[in-house]
């Protein structure tokens, strides 16, 4: 049993470090920013300024739809048809960047609604005494509301970030030689797939808990200004 381990570690040790990782990595920060954007659009109420309020409604409809149908599809589903199916429509990917796509889109579905919670949940007093102090929108936005809803959002998106790392596990599925395929292959080969998808969580449980402990740092950190202010 231990040499198997020995000898199938390296590899699987690998394909987290190339691809595991990075993936998970690079799919949530777009997905992040893609929140982001679709948060505010539908967090900000438009002006009245006819060409700026209908445009600004659409953009509302297509965050709605956007949010509507990646929470309303399984994330496998829409990996398959994002490598599977947009070839037929010629559109074709490599397996990496229709994962980085096709996670990026899911999370950023997810996270816009984390985000626009926290927004929604700094009190209104926030904004009439920075309206009160002459403050505009986008200063009020950016100095007053964001940096407390930043720290309100953060418990639910490093609990986005630990789910991504594990969801990295269905890019198997479309061919990429992450972790948990690493393993598969190895399996077939020495048939022992108890062994070698034991070993395959075990290294995503180390990962998640690494992470964990990352996530509980920064909730003290954020937490000490907070007290800081309140004595």
């Amino acid at each position: 049993m231990w040499h198997i381990i020995i000898t199938s570690l390296p590899a699987m040790l690998t394909a987290m470090i190339q691809y595991t990782i990075p993936l998970a990595v690079v799919s949530f920060i777009f997905g992040l920013i893609l929140a982001v954007l679709t948060a505010l659009i539908k967090f900000i109420e438009p002006s009245e300024n006819k060409l700026i309020k209908y445009p600004w409604l659409v953009l509302r409809a297509i965050a709605n739809f956007y949010v509507w149908l990646f929470r309303s599809t399984p994330l496998l589903v829409q990996l398959f048809i994002i490598f599977f199916g947009l070839p037929s429509a010629g559109i074709q990917l490599s397996p990496f960047i229709a994962a980085v796509i096709g996670f990026s889109l899911n999370t950023g579905a997810y996270a816009s609604e984390t985000i626009r919670s926290a927004l929604l949940s700094v009190p209104q007093d926030q904004w009439d005494a920075a309206f009160t102090l002459n403050f505009t929108t986008r200063q009020t936005l950016t100095k007053i509301v964001l940096p407390q809803a930043v720290r309100i959002a953060l418990p639910p998106l490093s609990n986005s970030f630990i789910g991504l790392v594990k969801d990295t596990s269905l890019a198997s599925s479309i061919t990429i030689l992450e972790m948990f395929q690493v393993s598969q292959q190895i399996t077939a080969k020495n048939f022992e797939p108890l062994l070698m998808y034991s070993l395959a969580a075990f290294l995503y449980a180390v990962i998640c808990s690494l992470l964990t402990l990352l996530q509980h740092y920064l909730e003290r950190r954020t937490s000490k200004y907070v007290k800081g202010s309140e004595a």
